[in-house]
């Protein structure tokens, strides 16, 4: 058995299919290039495959991995090949390597962070000093809002402010661009959801969330951990 990871990136439409669609498509692409996925053992055997992290609903992304064990070893560039000639319109494979033989834990376990760009359309409303913006809000002693639980599914207030690496606002014509460094993973994992709602009233900035943009830009790994 082999393992290998292919890098991606998914803009357009179809940024509206599902990150559970996606993972069915890509078992049904594996399976109509012929090339056989590996199997968990056990009373329910699944295909050995994974995405470094989910991708949010209605998210475009320009770096995207999806790690995945084979039963027979294969050149990456016949993987890469096989897939990229029958994927969907709006998925963009970019290369398939073999995994890295020094990571013994799968990309999720490995993720610790995640770089987005999200474009506000500003609608003839004014921001003066974007960064002063970003700087200001960031200088809040805490930054408060409700944040919904996994396991129970019920809303709690949370203090975002640790999760937020960096944080870097600009802004060109009508739209106010904010680059933000977030927390992503199993640890600690902040969506840029909730930056995004608080940011906004902080900016006294009425612009409606179906007119926003958001571009999950790269995945960081521990330790820079080279994949």
């Amino acid at each position: 058995m082999a393992k290998y990871v292919m890098e991606f990136s998914k803009t357009g439409t179809i940024c509206y299919t599902s990150h559970l669609d996606v993972m069915r498509m890509f078992k049904r692409i594996f399976k109509r290039a012929g090339i056989p996925l590996a199997y968990s053992q056990g009373f329910n055997p699944h295909p050995k495959m994974g995405f470094a992290q989910p991708l949010s609903l209605g998210y475009e992304a320009t770096e995207e991995y999806i790690e995945f064990e084979t039963q027979t070893d294969w050149d990456p560039n016949e993987l890469y090949e096989r897939v990229k000639a029958i994927m969907a319109d709006g998925i963009d494979m970019k290369y398939c390597k073999p995994l890295n033989e020094n990571i013994h834990k799968s990309l999720s376990a490995l993720t610790e962070a995640a770089l987005y760009t999200v474009s506000v359309p500003l609608n003839g409303q004014t921001v003066d000093d974007p960064q002063k913006l970003a700087d200001d809000y960031l200088a809040q002693e805490k930054i408060i809002t409700l944040k919904k639980q996994k396991k129970k599914k019920e809303q709690k207030e949370v203090d975002i402010k640790g999760m937020i690496r960096r944080l870097n606002f600009s802004a060109k014509g009508d739209t106010l661009t904010m680059r933000m460094l977030l927390d992503q993973g199993s640890t600690s994992n902040l969506s840029p959801e909730l930056v995004i709602a608080t940011v906004l009233p902080f900016a006294g900035l009425d612009t409606d969330r179906s007119e926003i943009s958001v571009t999950r830009d790269k995945i960081i790994f521990v330790d820079g951990v080279e994949i």
